[in-house]
């Protein structure tokens, strides 16, 4: 690309969410340009995501959408609508089924129960002699409320046990979420989409009210009517860059999470028996991980502390917050052995007040933002991408989204979403879980 060149959309981050946006944003008709600091497609946050598919959440609106990009996920090469090149694999959607277990904390699952029903999602509800014969060992005594290592009482049951769980067989997990991305990248390309890598955002331009594109560091100018934010943990920086943060009534940090592989216990093949658990009352979610290894992460109970970072300025080491996460998983799963060294990884979430995500327009016409969207979305990643390429259409059309906005018809379910429940200036959601759940 020359140093000056224009674009009908220029796409800042090439993550999960951004190569999807790309995708959709080219088939559409338009010249897209994807530009990304990072060496390739998914390198930055996208490829520390524990990558879960899944079907429950706290609100209508996402529950409908997690089920309908579900279908993408299933139908993958369906989805990406082109041969993956023969020198990159496609992603691997393992699909073991989610296990939520009830709990006080999540209100024994009533609202997530509600939402389902109404969008007739698969779901069976398992006691306890179901789950510990699907995972034999499993310790259902009650910990709760969740506790750090340091407490006096931590590992110590309380009263009661688990009286049982929901389990949703549409869910499961990605095993390369990073080669997800580049079978996305793939397909965008194929629709004549632009990639520019190590290539950093320097300024965004606008003239009365609009946008005009994007300077590169290196000085290279992207003119273009359309600059989506797509940028993970780095979007509020994106957004300030721009100007566009002066009427965001919602807005995102990034936050630094923990997620630790743990080897699984002797003689359970989890690999081939596991399946993703949610556990509200120790705090953690697992999944299995490759090498017969658990995925263990932080549901963000009070007792985890939020650690809110510069995302060009953050510690990767490992703290005790892993440690505590794989202390709390070994209180259910019986011979779990921690190692001498912890693996796992340790990087950035990008986090609204809500935990919700902002897929909006912005104050600035034509700059657009696909953001706080880390830790409960990379699932929703293909109907993240048609969501945002339908507003870009429905705003470039002339219509005013911040007074009439864009009603989304969903693509595999019949479902029309209120997309003003993911504006910028929305108040914050009473009804999210206030975590990583969403």
């Amino acid at each position: 690309m020359s140093k000056h060149s224009s674009a009908d959309a220029v796409v800042i981050g090439a993550g999960i969410i951004g190569t999807a946006v790309a995708l959709e944003l080219s088939k559409g008709g338009r010249r897209t340009v994807c530009v990304d600091r990072a060496p390739a497609a998914g390198y930055g946050s996208t490829s520390s995501s524990c990558a879960i598919i899944r079907v429950h959440y706290s609100t209508l609106e996402g529950t409908a959408f997690a089920f309908d990009a579900y279908h993408d996920w299933e139908d993958w090469s369906g989805y990406l609508g082109s041969d993956i090149p023969g020198d990159l694999e496609a992603a691997k959607f393992h699909q073991t089924g989610c296990l939520v277990m009830k709990t006080e904390g999540n209100g024994y699952l009533k609202n997530v129960l509600e939402n389902v029903r109404i969008l007739s999602i698969p779901f069976e509800e398992w006691d306890e002699d179901k789950i510990t014969r699907r995972l034999p060992g499993y310790d259902l005594r009650c910990y709760a409320p969740a506790k750090r290592m340091d407490d006096p009482e931590f590992g110590e049951p309380g009263a009661g046990r688990i009286a049982g769980g929901v389990f949703f067989p549409t869910a499961g997990y990605i095993s390369d979420p990073l080669l997800a991305s580049q079978n996305i990248q793939a397909a965008a390309q194929a629709a004549a989409c632009t990639f520019l890598f190590n290539r950093e955002v320097s300024q965004i331009p606008s003239e009365a009210g609009r946008v005009k594109g994007v300077v590169l560091g290196d000085g290279t100018v992207i003119e273009a009517p359309v600059v989506v934010n797509v940028a993970g943990p780095h979007s509020s920086k994106i957004n300030r860059l721009a100007g566009a943060d002066s009427d965001m009534r919602i807005t995102t940090r990034a936050l630094r999470q923990e997620v630790v592989h743990v080897p699984a216990p002797e003689g359970l093949d989890v690999e081939q028996a596991g399946l993703v658990v949610s556990d509200n009352d120790i705090g953690v979610y697992c999944r299995p991980e490759t090498g017969n290894y658990v995925l263990a992460g932080s549901e963000d109970p009070p007792c985890d502390p939020h650690d809110w970072v510069d995302a060009d300025d953050f510690n990767r080491d490992f703290s005790d917050q892993a440690t505590t996460q794989a202390l709390r998983l070994a209180q259910r799963m019986g011979g779990l052995k921690l190692p001498s060294r912890m693996r796992g990884v340790v990087d950035l979430y990008d986090v609204t007040e809500d935990w919700l995500p902002i897929y909006d327009r912005s104050a600035i016409d034509g700059f657009y933002m696909a953001c706080g969207s880390s830790g409960n979305q990379f699932k929703n990643a293909p109907a993240a991408g048609r969501l945002m390429a339908g507003l870009v259409d429905y705003c470039e059309s002339g219509n005013d989204h911040d007074r009439e906005p864009f009603q989304f018809g969903l693509s595999h379910i019949d479902f029309e979403l209120d997309s003003a429940s993911m504006s910028r200036r929305r108040k914050i959601n009473p009804d999210s879980s206030f975590s990583v759940l969403g």
